[in-house]
C-alpha cells in the first residue's frame, strides 16, 4: 500500500456515495452518478453528470477526472475534458463531462460508475521570462518529430 492523503469530502442530500477504490491496487477512485432519473446520451451528445460530493483538496494536491475504460471500449463514452483538473481551492460539486462518441444511444444510470478519479501531488512551477532557452537535441520538433 502506498502513502494516502486526508481528503474530507461531504455527500451532499442527491449523493449516492463517496469515491471508492475498486481493488486495493487500483489508481483511480470510482466515481458515480448521482442522478434521480437516467439521462441518455444521444449519438454525439453531452452531458454535465453530478457525481453528489463536494471535496477538500490539501494545498499541492490536485485531482484528474479520467474516463472508465470499460465505458470506452464497449460504449464509446468517455470523458470529455480529460482529464479534468480539480484544483485544491475548489469546493463545488465534483461533476463528470461525458460525451457520446458511438453511434448509439447510451443511458447513463443512477449509481453508475461513469469516471475515475485519480488524486496526485501537483508541483507549482515558478515561470521566469528570459530572453534564450538551453538547447537540446530535440529543439523545436514536435507532433511526431520523434518518431512516434
Amino acid at each position: 500500500m502506498t502513502d494516502t492523503v486526508d481528503v474530507p469530502i461531504t455527500l451532499l442530500p442527491h449523493g449516492v456515495a463517496a469515491p471508492v477504490y475498486a481493488t486495493d491496487l487500483a489508481a483511480g477512485a470510482d466515481l458515480v452518478a448521482a442522478l434521480d432519473a437516467p439521462v441518455v446520451l444521444a449519438p454525439g451528445a453531452r452531458a454535465l453528470v453530478p457525481c453528489g460530493f463536494c471535496m477538500a483538496l490539501p494545498p499541492g494536491w490536485e485531482a484528474q477526472v479520467r474516463p472508465r475504460s470499460g465505458l470506452a471500449l464497449r460504449h464509446g463514452v468517455t470523458v470529455l475534458n480529460t482529464p479534468g483538473t480539480i484544483d485544491a481551492d475548489y469546493r463545488g460539486e465534483i461533476k463528470v463531462i461525458l460525451i457520446n462518441l458511438s453511434a448509439e444511444h447510451f443511458t447513463i444510470e443512477p449509481g453508475a460508475r461513469v469516471a475515475q478519479m485519480i488524486v496526485a501531488p501537483c508541483a507549482r512551477a515558478a515561470f521566469r521570462v528570459t530572453d534564450a532557452l538551453p538547447g537540446t537535441a530535440r529543439g523545436e520538433g514536435g507532433f511526431g518529430s520523434t518518431g512516434g
